[in-house]
């Protein structure tokens, strides 16, 4: 009986992880125009710099993509996004 415990306790503790390629939504880029594609519709979508200046700030979306283009001196950028199921992505991008 002591086994049958100690065998619970370790399925208990295994860890499921989550491959970076299960990500719902692709990001394409074609020199500072982004595009952001997803699989599910898109609720909501913040892009900001490095800086902490924000430049896109979409609360109500529909549609299961969305694009915009990146201020010009700028670089490195934060996209933030949410699902139409409530799940928040973020992911930290660069443009040449």
């Amino acid at each position: 009986m002591h086994g049958q415990v100690k065998q619970s306790q370790q399925s208990a503790n295994s860890k499921i992880s989550i491959p970076a390629s299960a990500k719902p939504f692709k990001v394409l880029t074609n020199g500072k125009q982004i595009t952001i594609q997803s699989k599910q519709n898109l609720r909501s979508l913040m892009v900001w710099t490095a800086s902490g200046h924000r430049f896109v700030e979409e609360k109500a979306l529909t549609s299961n993509s969305y694009s915009f283009t990146v201020p010009a001196k700028e670089k490195i950028f934060y996209i933030m996004l949410e699902t139409a199921e409530g799940k928040r992505f973020t992911e930290r991008m660069g443009v040449k």
